[in-house]
């Protein structure tokens, strides 16, 4: 007699991609961790293998309280030669880490018809925020704070809720402009802070600019995936999208090198660079 059968393996994707929802919607951060984690268990296993989960209807996305959300222009600028200024920049890069987390979740839960891969790789990269977020979060801690206790802003997933309609316009835009900007500026983040001494915070950044060029190569692949779908050439309609969403927002230097191993093309290299020159 088989183990299970289609009516029951159906009926246990929709406990998971229930999972999924709660995990997206929770707002605390330390439970929404453990949520992805268990989604992670379960894919590891071979308990569950995402596949499409269908219209995505509401979509609510968790988070605390705190931190407090206001204008870039409003959060001060610390020097990292201060503990309050390392502080300031390790809430920074937890609190981007932490919409991450969402961020993945919704890739995976919003946009259907997508090949099975797709859904893994989402969740996938849920699981290494969760990873990167909790990392931060000691070290916050270490550092006599914690996640919450500074302002914020809102930039990544504000884009998020402009990129909803269109998964093209989601991968384009937010890994492959956003979460591509952090293969930008860590290094020199990292920089910075071997001149403090502070090797523990460097250690973190060079573990999350590792992987985070792998998330951005998903953005790229999935890019990649839709323009060929709707047989559309992807680098000019990169460069649309860039036009239309980041019209005199795109600043360089870029990090060339990394974005090269993260999928992008050297036409895409030379807009983006004339583009924030």
């Amino acid at each position: 007699m088989p183990l299970s059968t289609p009516s029951t393996r159906a009926d246990t994707a929709l406990e998971d991609w229930s999972l999924a929802r709660s995990a997206l919607a929770e707002a605390d951060p330390e439970r929404k961790c453990r949520l992805v984690d268990e989604l992670a268990e379960r894919i590891a296993s071979g308990q569950w293998a995402p596949r499409d989960p269908g219209p995505p209807g509401l979509l609510p996305s968790g988070r605390p309280g705190r931190p407090r959300l206001i204008s870039p222009r409003d959060l001060p600028r610390r020097r990292l030669g201060t503990v309050e200024g390392r502080i300031a920049l390790v809430h920074a890069i937890a609190h981007i880490e932490f919409n991450a987390i969402n961020l993945g979740l919704d890739a995976a839960l919003r946009f259907d018809g997508m090949p099975d891969e797709y859904y893994r790789d989402w969740l996938r990269v849920a699981h290494d925020e969760a990873r990167h977020f909790r990392m931060l979060r000691e070290r916050l801690i270490e550092l006599g704070s914690d996640y919450g206790e500074l302002d914020a802003h809102n930039g990544l997933w504000d884009m998020a809720e402009k990129t909803a309609h269109d998964v093209l316009v989601r991968m384009a835009l937010v890994p492959r402009v956003l979460e591509a900007r952090g293969l930008d500026v860590t290094p020199g983040m990292i920089d910075r802070l071997r001149q403090v001494d502070d090797s523990k915070t460097v250690a973190l950044l060079e573990v999350i600019l590792e992987e985070e060029e792998a998330h951005v190569a998903i953005g790229s692949r999935w890019f990649r995936h839709c323009c060929q779908e709707r047989g559309v050439d992807p680098d000019p309609t990169f460069e649309s999208l860039l036009k239309q969403y980041f019209a005199d927002q795109l600043r360089g230097p870029f990090n060339l090198p990394a974005r090269r191993r993260a999928g992008f093309t050297e036409p895409e290299l030379d807009r983006l660079q004339a583009l924030g020159s």
